[in-house]
C-alpha cells in the first residue's frame, strides 16, 4: 500500500517537488493537494504581463486540473487548510475536509506586506501577489482614473507598467533613493528611472506613506511631510513575509520563517518545507532559481534516495522591467577592497559594472544588454580567475569569440550554468532535450524545458544554445560522449588509459564496455592517438586507425590524387634537395611544384600507385615527410635572423631548425605549428603560431596559443627566456602539456582558453621541477617518433591494407 503524501500550497516550490518526485518516484506516494485559489498551479513571475495584456491566465499556468488528474495527483483547489494535528498526522480545511498522511510537505509561500497605515482596509487597496489581485487592479483600471504604487521594487513597477498600459495614471512611490535597491546600484537605477520617466510614469522617492485617504473607499494618499496625491486604487507592493500561521499553529519550529535543515525537513521527521515560507541556515528565499534548488533536494529525500543536500544558494536576478532588461548577481556595490571594472554607453543605453576583488567577480550589475549575464554568474559562482582576460571581459562572450577565442562562446559554460532563473532550467537540460528529442525552434526548447517561457529575458541565451548545438548534432562536443560507441568522454577515456594502464584499443574496448565492438570512424583516431600519447614506445600505432592521409604521408586532393611535401629543416634547403624534388617531379609526371606558406615544397597531384616510389627517391636524398596532413608537428617557420638581416637581433633560422629537428615525428592532438622571428618586426608571423619565438637583444619572446585560421587569434606571451637551450626546454615541455591534457581534435587556441593562461604558466614557468619532468617526458617520446616513414617500405614495395582505409576514414 502506497503511503500518503499532503502538499499544503499549491505554488511553484511545491510544485516543482512533486514533478520531480514524479520523475524518479512515481509510485512511492498516494499525493493529496491542498490550494487556496480555486486555480491550477500557475507561474506567478508572469502576473505581471497578465496585467498588461500580454498574456492570458491559461497562458500562464504550469499543470493544469487535466494535469493532476493525468498523474493521478488529488487536487482540492480552493479549500485553505487551517490546522494540521502533527500526532493523528492530519490536515483540516475551513469547510470541514481531513486529510491523513504519512509525509507532510509545507509550500505555503510568503504573504504580501500591508503597511500599518490609517486606511489601509480602504475598498480599493489591495496587494499584488495572486490572480485575485489582477483581476482587481483590471476591475479598477479606467482610463484618467489615478493610481498609486507603494513600493519602488519590481513588482511596484511592473503593477505601475501594467495599470498604465489601460490609461492609468501611476506614481510609484519609494520610501529609499534608488529604485530596485535589492537589484540595482544607483547608476543602474537612474537609468532606468529616466526611461520609465520618458514613457510617463511618475515618482516620489524618499517618500513615507502616513495615510490612506477616503472614507467608503481611497481617493487619496498623505505622506509624511503633508503632500497628497488622489488615488483611485492603491498597489501595495512593499515585500513579502514568509506565511508561517500553520506552522506555528502545529508548533513546527519558525523564526523568520520555517526552519528546515539541508534535506528541507523540519524539526518534525514527517514534515518538510519548500519555498518562500522556509528558512535555511537563516536566510529566506524570495527567488525561483533557489526554490527549484530546495524542490530538487527535497523530492530525493521524499523518494528515500537518501542523497543530496541543499546547501544555500548564490543568487543572481536576471529581469525584464517593462521591456528594459536587468540583471545583478553578488555584492554589485562593492566594499573598501574592490575595484569596479565599468562599461556605460549612454547612446545604447547599456551600462555594465562588475565588482572585483583580487582579479574575481565578486558582484555584477547590468542595464540594457543582459546577455552575458550566466557567463558573469557562472565566473562569480566558481571564483574564476579573470587576470589572463580582465581587459576584454566586459565586452564579454561574443567579443572573445571573434577575436578567436573559442572556448568564450555560451557553449563552453558548464552544464549546471542556468540559464532561466525563472525556471531553474540549466544549460545541460536545454542541450541535452535539444540533442534527444531533435528540437529545432526556440518553441520547441520553450515547450519541453521550460526555459524562455517565462518572462523571456533569457531569450537571447537560449536562441544561442539552440543554434550552436543544432549546428554540432552528430558530431562530438569535447565535453560529451565520444561518439555513439560509448557514454564516456574525451576527458573519462584518456583518464582511463593513464589510470589502468591500457595499451591497445581492445583493451579500452573491454575494459570500457564499448557499445560497438570495434569502434568507428569517430572514436578510433582518437582512442589512437590517447594510447601512443600516453604509453610511447608500448602502446602499438594501429595504422588502420588513422586517416588516410596519414597512413599514406600525403594529403588527398579533390581529383583523388596527393599531395606530398618533403620536410625543410626551418625553411631551409640544399642544391642537392632541390635537384632531387625535381627529379622526382620529372620522372612522375607530376603536374604542380608549389611553394607553401610554410616554407617548403609542394609535389601536388602524385597517383596514388607512385606514392611508395616517390618517397623511396626523396628518402634516398635524405628527405623524410612534412607532416603537411598530420595531427602532428607541421611547419617550423623562420626568418633569416641576425645571418643576413640587418635587424636581426638573434640567429633565428638556426633556432628554427633545432627546434624542428627536437619535435617533428611526434604526434599531437591536433596539427601544431611554430615559427622563430629574429626581431620583433616578426617576419615569421610568431604571433599566429601555436609556439612562437621573437627574438630581442636580450634573448627570447615565448609565445603560445595562436591561430592563423578561420579565426585568427594572436597569442599570449608565456615569458621571457635568455638562450637557446632554456627555449628548447621551455618548448618540449609546453609540447608535452598539451600532448597530455588537451582532447583529440582541440588546437592549442581553444585548449589555452579552456583551462587558462595562468594555468599553463604554473605548469611551464613557476614549476621548474614540473616543467624539467615534462621536457624530459617529451625527449623519451621522441625515441619512438615517426622518424623515417617509408624507409622500411621503400624496398619492398608496400603492403596493400596501408591504402584500404578504414570505413569512413578515407
Amino acid at each position: 500500500m502506497k503511503e500518503k503524501l499532503v502538499l499544503i500550497g499549491n505554488g511553484m516550490a511545491g510544485m516543482r517537488t512533486i514533478e520531480e518526485l514524479l520523475a524518479i518516484a512515481p509510485d512511492k506516494y498516494d499525493i493529496t493537494v491542498f490550494g487556496a485559489e480555486p486555480h491550477g498551479n500557475y507561474n506567478r513571475i508572469m502576473l505581471s504581463p497578465v496585467l498588461a495584456g500580454e498574456k492570458t491566465i491559461a497562458e500562464i499556468m504550469i499543470n493544469d486540473l487535466d494535469w493532476y488528474a493525468k498523474n493521478n495527483v488529488r487536487l482540492h483547489a480552493g479549500k485553505e487548510v487551517v490546522e494540521i494535528h502533527r500526532t493523528r498526522r492530519e490536515v483540516r480545511t475551513a469547510d470541514g475536509t481531513v486529510e491523513h498522511y504519512d509525509r507532510l510537505l509545507l509550500a505555503t509561500g510568503s504573504n504580501p506586506f500591508i503597511l500599518p497605515v490609517p486606511g489601509n482596509q480602504l475598498p480599493g487597496v489591495i496587494g499584488f501577489r495572486d490572480i485575485k489581485d489582477v483581476e482587481t487592479m483590471l476591475a479598477a483600471a479606467q482610463p484618467g482614473r489615478h493610481a498609486v504604487v507603494i513600493g519602488g521594487g519590481l513588482l511596484g513597477l511592473e503593477a505601475a507598467n501594467g495599470l498604465m498600459k489601460h490609461g492609468m495614471q501611476c506614481t510609484v512611490v519609494h520610501l529609499g533613493d534608488v529604485l530596485m535597491e535589492r537589484q540595482l546600484d544607483p547608476v543602474a537605477a537612474g537609468l532606468l528611472r529616466a526611461s520609465l520617466e520618458e514613457r510617463g510614469m511618475r515618482f516620489l522617492l524618499g517618500a513615507q506613506t502616513a495615510a490612506i485617504l477616503g472614507e467608503d473607499k481611497v481617493r487619496g494618499v498623505r505622506f509624511k511631510d503633508g503632500l497628497e496625491v488622489p488615488a483611485d486604487l492603491v498597489v501595495m507592493a512593499v515585500g513579502i513575509r514568509p506565511n508561517t500561521d500553520l506552522a506555528k499553529q502545529a508548533g513546527i519550529h519558525t523564526e523568520r520563517g520555517i526552519v528546515v535543515n539541508d534535506t528541507m525537513q523540519t524539526y518534525d521527521p514527517r514534515v518538510y518545507a519548500v519555498g518562500e515560507c522556509v528558512q535555511h541556515r537563516g536566510i529566506c528565499y524570495g527567488l525561483v532559481a533557489p526554490l527549484w534548488e530546495q524542490a530538487k533536494v527535497c523530492a530525493n529525500h521524499l523518494a528515500q534516495f537518501g542523497i543530496g543536500r541543499y546547501q544555500g544558494s548564490v543568487t543572481s536576478t536576471k529581469l525584464k522591467v517593462t521591456g528594459i532588461d536587468l540583471f545583478s548577481a553578488g555584492n554589485f556595490n562593492g566594499s573598501a577592497d574592490c575595484e569596479e571594472i565599468v562599461l556605460r554607453d549612454p547612446a545604447r543605453g547599456v551600462y555594465k559594472k562588475l565588482v572585483v576583488r583580487d582579479n574575481r567577480i565578486q558582484g555584477a550589475v547590468m542595464y540594457g544588454d543582459t546577455v552575458d549575464g550566466a557567463w558573469y554568474f557562472q565566473l562569480l559562482r566558481e571564483g574564476t580567475d579573470i587576470s589572463d582576460f580582465r581587459e576584454t571581459v566586459l565586452f564579454g562572450h561574443a567579443h572573445m569569440a571573434d577575436a578567436g577565442r573559442e572556448g568564450s562562446s555560451v557553449m563552453s559554460m558548464s552544464d549546471d550554468a542556468e540559464i532561466c532563473g525563472c525556471n531553474g532550467v540549466c544549460k545541460g537540460t536545454i542541450v541535452k532535450a535539444i540533442t534527444e528529442k531533435k528540437l529545432f525552434t526556440l518553441d520547441d526548447v520553450r515547450a519541453h524545458t521550460k526555459a524562455s517561457a517565462s518572462c523571456g529575458s533569457c531569450t537571447g541565451l537560449v536562441e544561442q544554445i539552440l543554434a550552436a548545438t543544432v549546428g554540432t548534432i552528430g558530431k562530438t562536443p569535447a565535453e560529451k560522449p565520444m561518439c555513439k560507441c560509448t557514454e564516456h568522454s574525451h576527458d573519462v577515456v584518456r583518464t582511463a588509459i593513464r589510470e589502468r594502464h591500457l595499451t591497445s584499443l581492445r583493451a579500452v574496448f573491454d575494459t570500457l564496455d564499448w557499445k560497438t565492438p570495434d569502434g568507428c570512424h569517430s572514436c578510433r583516431p582518437a582512442l589512437n592517438y590517447y594510447l601512443i600519447a600516453t604509453w610511447p614506445g608500448e602502446a602499438q600505432d594501429d595504422q588502420r586507425s588513422r586517416f588516410i592521409n596519414e597512413r599514406v604521408h600525403a594529403n588527398i586532393q579533390k581529383d583523388g590524387t596527393y599531395s606530398v611535401v618533403p620536410r625543410m629543416w626551418g625553411g631551409l634547403t640544399t642544391p642537392d634537395e632541390l635537384r632531387a624534388i625535381a627529379d622526382v617531379a620529372d620522372k612522375y609526371q607530376i603536374p604542380t611544384v608549389k611553394v607553401t606558406g610554410g616554407q617548403r615544397i609542394d609535389l601536388l597531384g602524385v597517383k596514388k600507385d607512385d606514392l611508395p616510389r616517390v618517397w623511396a627517391d626523396l628518402n634516398a636524398a635524405g628527405m623524410v615527410s612534412g607532416h603537411a596532413y598530420g595531427k602532428s608537428l607541421r611547419t617550423v617557420k623562420t626568418c633569416v635572423g641576425s645571418d643576413w638581416c640587418r635587424f636581426g637581433t638573434q640567429d633565428s633560422t638556426g633556432l628554427g631548425v633545432k627546434l624542428e629537428k627536437m619535435t617533428w615525428g611526434s604526434w599531437t592532438p591536433h596539427k601544431f605549428k611554430m615559427a622563430v622571428s629574429g626581431c620583433p618586426r616578426n617576419c615569421a608571423e610568431a604571433t599566429i603560431k601555436d609556439f612562437g619565438v621573437i627574438c630581442v637583444d636580450s634573448g627570447y619572446e615565448l609565445h603560445v596559443g595562436g591561430n592563423g585560421g578561420i579565426k585568427i587569434r594572436g597569442t599570449d606571451l608565456l615569458c621571457k627566456l635568455a638562450t637557446e637551450e632554456e627555449v628548447k626546454e621551455f618548448c618540449g615541455a609546453f609540447m608535452q602539456l598539451y600532448r597530455e591534457e588537451a582532447r583529440y581534435l582541440e588546437r592549442t587556441a581553444p585548449w589555452i582558453e579552456r583551462v587558462g593562461l595562468s594555468y599553463v604558466k604554473s605548469k611551464i614557468v613557476e614549476d621548474e621541477e614540473g616543467r624539467k619532468a615534462l621536457y624530459a617526458r617529451f625527449l623519451a617520446s621522441q625515441q619512438f617518433a615517426q622518424i623515417d616513414p617509408w624507409a622500411e617500405r621503400a624496398s619492398g614495395g608496400v603492403d596493400a591494407h596501408e591504402f584500404e582505409p578504414l570505413a569512413a576514414i578515407n
